[in-house]
């Protein structure tokens, strides 16, 4: 008897490469994989370590391994089912990426771009100030963006906010964040109380807007928005809909809170993704 078998999705994943402390492509490839689709992955630096909370940490720019890497991929003729992008090393990366959606997406390729490159109303010192500018390139090319409440601001230009905030003023910037390009939006960092946090997500095509949230767990830690957004786009890659993938993010990213805030780890050290697999993989209709 011949089983007939389902062609295996495959992620690439543009992000960098901190070898220890939880976060962009040692989040990203677990997460992805878990669910049994393919990841393979464009790095854009190499660091010891990330860069929050720790100092001495070293940095190799990979911005010019990035256009040989595709070149050789596009002898082989790869598919690819989604495109995810993240933390990217230096302003030159921004047009490589842009060039790199083109040459490798198809009509059936997801592309997401988590734009990475602010928080609690400040942009990273890394990046310099037009770096915002030229980030609204890539998510004008995106079929879904998956920023933090800063970085939404800075790509619509205007002055942060903070919370707790209106549900006008939330989905005013979800209208206005796909008016830059992409049909769909998930902005995190959304709380209308000191209560719960979570996330809202936008769908222009459809004009619905939906909520997750959970308790709000006090302090803050490295590397969540990369544990969200590759949850988020395994979800979505799964075949959930945009309301069910940010739900399944918003659970999984707390779950993993919730496991560092009981061990006591070094939040630096990022959360405790590993052991809420199985439960990820339960909420996509996938563990047993």
């Amino acid at each position: 008897m011949c089983i007939a078998m389902s062609r295996q999705q495959r992620v690439a994943a543009i992000h960098d490469i901190s070898c220890f402390g939880r976060c962009s492509l040692t989040v990203a490839l677990p997460i992805i994989s878990s669910a049994g689709i393919e990841c393979s992955v464009i790095p854009t630096a190499v660091l010891s370590t990330h860069t929050g909370g720790f100092t001495g940490f070293t940095y190799r720019d990979l911005t010019d391994d990035i256009a040989p890497i595709v070149d050789h991929w596009k002898t082989l003729d790869l598919k690819f089912d989604g495109i995810y992008t993240g933390f990217l090393g230096s302003f030159e990366q921004i047009d490589i990426v842009s060039d790199t959606f083109d040459r490798l997406r198809d009509e059936n390729t997801l592309i997401v771009v988590d734009p990475v490159m602010a928080d609690n109303g400040v942009l990273y010192p890394i990046f310099p100030e037009n770096f915002p500018q030229g980030m609204r390139k890539i998510c004008s090319k995106a079929d879904v963006v998956i920023p933090n409440i800063t970085e939404a601001c800075l790509l619509l230009g205007e002055e942060y906010r903070e919370g707790p905030y209106t549900k006008d003023y939330i989905e005013s910037l979800l209208r206005r964040l796909s008016d830059l390009g992409p049909e769909k939006v998930i902005l995190t960092g959304v709380h209308f109380d000191n209560e719960e946090l979570g996330a809202a997500a936008y769908d222009a095509g459809t004009g619905s807007i939906d909520y997750a949230f959970r308790d709000r767990i006090p302090g803050y830690y490295h590397g969540t928005g990369d544990v969200f957004g590759s949850a988020a786009v395994t979800a979505l890659i799964s075949g959930k809909s945009l309301a069910e993938a940010n739900r399944i993010a918003v659970n999984f990213t707390v779950g993993s809170l919730l496991r560092t805030k009981e061990a006591g780890t070094d939040i630096r050290f990022g959360v405790d993704f590993e052991s809420g697999i199985s439960e990820l993989l339960k909420e996509l209709g996938i563990g047993r």
